[in-house]
This record gives C-alpha cells, structure tokens and sequence, in this order.
C-alpha cells in the first residue's frame, strides 16, 4: 500500500500510541480554525473561554464515562508517570489522615508504605519511594516470590504481608504493567486491603478499557499517550479528604508542580496546561460516548485479547507467553518466537504488512502488541492471520 492521506499502520505501539481516525480527522479539520475563532486549537489562550470550554467538558465526560463520585477532584497535571511515582507518596505522606497515623505511631515508629510489585513501573514507584526516606514496606514482590526471571505471577493474598491499617500510610499497584504485560484483575487487591488504607492505582496503560469502582481508591493516575490522548498529559483522580491537610504540615514539601491541593485549590489551571493534549482528550472522549461507551470498550478489549492469546495457546510450539492466564494483560500482549534467529524476519514481514511497533520492551525482548481501544478488532484480525501465516510457514 502507497502511502496517502487514508494510510494507517496498524499502530501496536505501547505508547504513545494509536489513535482513533476519526478523531484525528476532527482534529485536522479544526486545527487552522477552531470555532470560527480564526486562531488554531494550539494558539488558543489556556484562559480564554474557548478553551475553559473544552476543559470544563472533557472533565464532565470523563466523569460520566467513568462515573467518578462528586467527593473526587479531577485534576489535569503534567507529571508523567514518573512524576506521579513521586507525587503519590509526598501528597499521601502530607495527608491529614496519613499525618495523625504517624503521630499515633511516635517517632519511634514511620508509617509503611506498601507496594505490590506485579511488573517494572511499581518496582520503580518502589524505588522512588525509598529514595525520598519512605519507609517503602514490600506486600508482595511476585518476581522474588516465584524465584522467577521476571514477573509472571503474584502468589494468592493470603500469602501477602499486608500490614495492619494502624501502621499504613497507603497501598501502591500499577492495573497493568505495560513492559511485562502482566494486568490485575478488578478483584485482585482490593478486596483484601483494608477500607481506611487509601489505594493510589496507577492506571496508565488501561483506563477506560474497562468498568471499575472509583470509589474503592484514593488516587488513581493515569498518563494520556496509551488510551486517552497524547503524551504530555497525566490524569490524576483523588478523594477529596486526602486533599486535607494539619495546619503543621500544608505539604509545604511538595513541588507546587505534583501538589494536589495546590492544582485542586486553584482551579483546573493553576498555571498554563497541556491544551492541545487536553483538546485531543476531548475528543477522545466524544468518540467513546458516540460509540457506546466504556461497556462497548470493555467488551472489544476482550475480544481483541481472545484472538491473540488464542493464537498462542493453539501455536504453543511456536508462539509462547509467560504470564499465568488470570494476569495476562488485554491491552499489552507479549510473547515470544520458540525458534531462535526469528525475531528481525518477523519484524520485517511485519512492516511489509503494515503493522508497526511489536518489538518487545528493551529491559524484556521478544515482542508486545499493545491493543489499546483505537486499535481496532479488524486490525488485531489481520495481525493475528499475519502471525499465523508467519509461524505456518516456519514449522
């Protein structure tokens, strides 16, 4: 196929990644003149009502797909997931809740922070946490516990050390671990984590895949560039009480770039925001409700993962994926060739195919197909009949 203006690749990157045609189209026909203003999109002022429109309603439509409680601040940040393994912990630890559990402890004694550690980015939360004096407490590492090479399974909860609430500032987990493509599924911590102990959920690689209980967290945050937009642009969801502070503390700590309040007091924009990241957002989000919202979404993310892991299950002497079926990941499937000298010929007939982006992570090799929602079902068909044909003509 010769490049045009209608050619798409099939985009299996883990991100930033695809995004819906559709959307980009809307975006092409309004980025010289938006709304008759005679000015793009990206020259808009963050403070002019064109755009405290477009902020105002991608907030509204986020909270409806998502159906994110009134006592939950939405806040658009531009930490990244890196920034946001620091800011969790520093707005937690400046928490009123977090601040008379320690005083309760004494000196003597520093409030845990708990991580499960299912993958590379909560090992990094983990470590990051130590690097800012925390007292990073372990519940589970599944990695260490299965003596394996990488993470590919967490033991059952009754084998975790999960410290009593008295003691625990908060419980860190990542949803979906990106690099290892190992996913939780949605009754995998929380049931097992007492209520009082607020959980900070890194949702990043797949928000609005799938129905879940906002309630049930105190933090969730999730970077824009898999699911909802382009990089640059991170989503942060926190229970308002967290947002509480002793008079002692007001997180006078905490970069005024990753404090909560300061973003939640100020307004959605205490200082000039990503706009044209939050613009595509909006659209994003337009798109899900148009197309039958997040139910519509959950079901294609299902079957786009049943195809693929079909595909392995029935090649197993060909196509292999290490990670235990109850964690395999719907949004970043990773596998690897049985036949060694493979890896660059699969590459290359993948890109004479069209299809993009399937080299594993460096820190893992072999290959990932990310097959987040604007990934369509008749594009993750088309890889998989590619993958068959490829491992057909190898056996």
């Amino acid at each position: 196929m010769s490049p045009n203006q209608e050619y798409r690749a099939i985009n299996l990157s883990a991100g930033p990644s695809a995004i819906p045609l559709e959307v980009l189209k809307t975006a092409q026909n309004e980025f010289l003149n938006y709304k008759n203003s005679g000015m793009s999109v990206i020259e808009l002022s963050h403070r002019s009502k064109l755009f405290e429109s477009i902020l105002s309603n991608t907030e509204a439509d986020l909270r409806r797909i998502l159906d994110i409680p009134a006592n939950y601040k939405v806040l658009f940040m531009q930490s990244g997931g890196t920034g946001e393994f620091a800011a969790t912990h520093l707005n937690l630890m400046a928490s009123k809740l977090v601040e008379d559990k320690q005083k309760a402890l004494g000196t003597d004694k520093k409030a845990k922070c708990a991580y499960i550690i299912s993958g590379v980015w909560s090992k990094k939360a983990h470590t990051e946490c130590l690097r800012m004096g925390g007292n990073a407490h372990t519940i589970v590492d599944g990695k260490s516990h299965f003596k394996a090479d990488g993470y590919y399974d967490l033991p059952a909860a009754a084998e975790w050390d999960i410290p009593n609430p008295e003691e625990t500032a908060y419980v860190y987990y990542c949803d979906n671990e990106t690099i290892g493509g190992f996913e939780m599924e949605l009754d995998t911590v929380v049931p097992h984590i007492d209520p009082s102990i607020p959980i900070i959920c890194d949702m990043s690689s797949n928000i609005l895949s799938r129905k879940f209980d906002v309630s049930k967290f105190g933090v969730i945050y999730a970077g824009a560039q898999k699911n909802i937009g382009p990089s640059g642009l991170t989503i942060v969801i926190v229970r308002e009480d967290l947002l509480i502070r002793n008079d002692s503390s007001n997180g006078l700590h905490i970069p005024s770039v990753l404090d909560y309040k300061y973003f939640a007091d100020e307004g959605p924009m205490p200082h000039t925001p990503t706009t044209f990241s939050i613009y595509i957002c909006h659209l994003v989000l337009q798109y899900i409700t148009k197309n039958g919202g997040i139910t519509t979404l959950e079901n294609n993310r299902n079957e786009k993962a049943k195809l693929l892991y079909n595909l392995f299950d029935s090649n197993p002497e060909f196509y292999t994926n290490p990670i235990q079926n109850n964690f395999r990941s719907k949004m970043n499937v990773v596998f690897t060739l049985k036949k060694q000298g493979l890896d660059a010929e699969l590459i290359s007939q993948a890109l004479e195919n069209n299809i993009v982006e399937i080299k594993g992570h460096r820190s893992v090799g072999g290959f990932r197909a990310s097959i987040y929602n604007a990934v369509t079902l008749d594009q993750v068909r088309f890889f998989v009949d590619f993958l068959n044909k490829f491992a057909d003509s190898h056996i």
